[in-house]
C-alpha cells in the first residue's frame, strides 16, 4: 500500500470517529451539568441559625474472616449492621468434630441496595416566603431572604419495607457517594436565618422571595435473604437462601441548603 493511500485512510477513519468523539464529549458535559447545584440554591451553614448536626454514617469494614467468608457468596452483602453482627460473631467448630453438620439460622435481613436513579428537587419543600410592596413607592427598594419560622425537613423511605432502619442507612451510603451534597433523612432551618444577597423591587412593584429546602430523591432495589452459617466437620461458611427483592425510594433532605424563587408583579 503506497503512502498516498495510507494517508486517505487515516482521513476517512478521522471522519468516521469524529461525531463519535463528539457526542461522548456532549454526553459527559450534560452529565457534569447535571451533577452541578443551581445558580439559584445557596449554602447557608454559616448563616442558619439551627446548628444540624452531620448525620454520618458509620463505614463498618469486614474483619479478615467475615471477608473470607463473603467472598464464597455470589450475592453481595453490603448492610453495615449485618457486617457488624458477622464480625463479632464467633464460631468455631472442633478440630476433631468428623462429620459433624449443622445449619445456624442467624435470621433474615437486607443484604445490599442498588440505586437505578437518583434526581434532586431543588423545590423539595417551601420552607418560607418574603414579600415586599413598593407599588407606591417613589424609588427601587431591595429585600434579602429572613427565615420567619424554624422549619424541620424530613426525608423518609417511600415504600414500607421490613428492616427499614438498616436499608435507609445502605441508601444514605450509596447516595452520598454518587452525590457531592450534605444529605440526611432530615435538616432543620432556624428562625431569623438570613443572606446577603439581595434582589431589588423597582417602583410600582411587588415582590415575593420563595424559599424551598432540597432533596434527592433516590430509587433502587434492596436484595433480602436468609442468612445461615454452615458448619461442616471443621470448617464453617456462610449460606444465603430464599433470596428476595423489593423496589425501594428514599427522599433525602440536603443539609444547610436552600433554593430562591423570586417573583415581581
Amino acid at each position: 500500500m503506497t503512502k498516498k493511500v495510507y494517508t486517505v485512510f487515516f482521513l476517512i477513519m478521522f471522519v468516521l470517529m469524529l461525531p463519535i468523539s463528539t457526542l461522548a464529549a456532549e454526553n459527559e458535559d450534560d452529565s457534569e451539568d447535571a451533577a452541578e447545584v443551581p445558580d439559584h440554591v445557596f449554602d447557608i451553614s454559616q448563616e442558619n441559625t439551627y446548628p444540624n448536626a452531620t448525620e454520618e454514617q458509620e463505614v463498618v469494614e469486614p474483619s479478615d474472616l467475615t471477608q473470607a467468608l463473603m467472598e464464597d457468596l455470589d450475592i453481595p452483602i453490603e448492610n453495615p449492621e449485618l457486617i457488624k453482627m458477622l464480625n463479632e460473631t464467633s464460631i468455631d467448630p472442633s478440630p476433631i468434630s468428623f462429620g459433624y453438620r449443622g445449619m445456624v439460622y442467624i435470621g433474615r435481613w437486607p443484604l445490599h441496595y442498588e440505586s437505578e436513579e437518583t434526581n434532586t428537587n431543588w423545590e423539595y419543600q417551601s420552607i418560607n416566603t418574603n414579600e415586599l410592596n413598593n407599588i407606591g413607592g417613589d424609588s427601587d427598594k431591595e429585600m434579602q431572604y429572613e427565615q420567619q419560622e424554624k422549619q424541620e425537613v424530613k426525608g423518609a423511605l417511600t415504600t414500607k419495607i421490613a428492616n427499614s432502619e438498616d436499608v435507609k442507612k445502605m441508601i444514605l451510603l450509596q447516595a452520598k457517594d454518587k452525590m457531592d451534597l450534605p444529605l440526611a433523612y432530615t435538616t432543620v432551618v432556624g428562625q431569623n436565618t438570613k443572606k446577603a444577597n439581595a434582589y431589588n423591587v423597582p417602583v410600582k412593584k411587588h415582590a415575593k422571595l420563595k424559599t424551598y429546602a432540597p432533596a434527592v430523591n433516590e430509587r433502587g432495589q434492596v436484595t433480602f435473604g436468609e442468612v445461615y452459617f454452615q458448619l461442616k466437620g471443621n470448617k464453617k461458611k456462610l449460606v444465603v437462601q430464599n433470596v428476595t427483592k423489593q423496589g425501594i425510594g428514599a427522599w433525602l433532605p440536603v443539609q444547610d441548603h436552600v433554593s430562591f424563587s423570586f417573583q415581581l408583579k
